[in-house]
């Protein structure tokens, strides 16, 4: 099972980005999917939550409003956009896929954002 991010970079605030993660190896439609977030000297933190057809979505409170997952799985992919960034967006962005709400089986290599005030 692979995960592959890409869509990370350097932005300015108020600017935005598209994260994709790209699954292969593993049933997509059958996972939901995850993004989380680790910024220097952080803990990972969850970010974004999306079930398998795509029908639910949950995101932490510092996300709202601003980032939308979306996934399609037609294409074995899931999105993050990211709008409105602020420099403590500034993180690397891990894809993880799971079986279940809240678990998480597989994860990806990550791509870092960095957003510059």
């Amino acid at each position: 099972v692979q995960l592959q991010a890409s869509g990370g970079g350097l932005v300015q605030a108020g600017g935005s980005l598209r994260l994709s993660c790209a699954a292969s190896g593993l049933t997509f439609s059958r996972y939901t999917m995850n993004w989380f977030r680790q910024a220097p000297g952080k803990e990972r933190e969850f970010v974004a939550f999306i079930s398998w057809s795509g029908g639910s979505t949950n995101y932490t409170d510092s996300v709202k409003g601003r980032f939308t997952i979306s996934r399609d799985n037609a294409k074995n992919t899931v999105y993050l956009q990211m709008n409105s960034l602020k420099p403590e967006d500034t993180a690397v962005y891990y894809c993880a896929a799971g079986r279940r709400p809240s678990n998480y089986d597989y994860w990806g290599q990550g791509t870092l954002v960095t957003v510059s005030s």
